[in-house]
């Protein structure tokens, strides 16, 4: 359970995780214009993004080789299932408020411009690269 809020740094920006249990999990995701973060899906993590403020293309589907697109502005909100690849691009100064499933480490990276790869998150590389 998380009992405070926790800044996390990314290199397309940070997450602010304010909610984590073992039911659930909230956190808002501040994305730098010109930055995306990487091309990844969920083994068993389901979320709902929904856009606070700024302007995103939303990169998604089932297989890498047949990826949609689509624009996101204030008051839009986007479902991601396991299994689904997505991909978010800030097209202006981004936030997002994500709530979802409590498996915040459950990703797998299959693209990533900062050289991030492979399963799970690594906060100290992640800081390093911010």
């Amino acid at each position: 359970m998380l009992n405070e809020t926790q800044i996390k740094l990314k290199p397309w920006g940070r997450e602010i995780w304010f909610a984590h249990t073992d039911k659930y999990a909230g956190k808002i995701l501040e994305v730098k214009k010109g930055h995306r973060y990487s091309l990844q899906y969920h083994e068993k993590k389901e979320e709902t993004q929904y856009i606070l403020e700024g302007k995103a293309k939303f990169t998604y589907g089932t297989e890498k080789e047949n990826l949609q697109e689509k624009i996101l502005e204030e008051g839009d909100k986007i479902d991601v299932l396991p299994y689904t690849i997505h991909r978010l691009e800030a097209l202006e100064n981004t936030r997002i408020l994500e709530v979802s499933s409590p498996e915040l480490n459950d990703v797998v990276k299959l693209e990533d411009d900062y050289g991030r790869s492979g399963k799970g998150n690594n906060e100290e590389l992640d800081k390093n690269l911010s």
